[in-house]
């Protein structure tokens, strides 16, 4: 049986790490909405669909 190889510098986990803190990173000038508006848009979006179906069907 063939020993056990060693993980080289710089592969594995130790590579994904710069990924991670690259997509943790916020930018300053980036469009910030509170979450509570995307929720409140999305549910007026379906009522409003709702109450269209419900005036025109098809």
């Amino acid at each position: 049986m063939a020993p056990a190889k060693k993980n080289k510098k710089g592969e594995g986990f130790h590579s994904a790490a710069g990924l991670i803190r690259y997509f943790d990173a916020e930018e300053e000038t980036s469009l910030k909405i509170d979450p509570r508006y995307v929720v409140a848009a999305g549910i007026i979006s379906v009522i409003a669909l709702e109450l269209l179906k419900w005036k025109w069907p098809v």
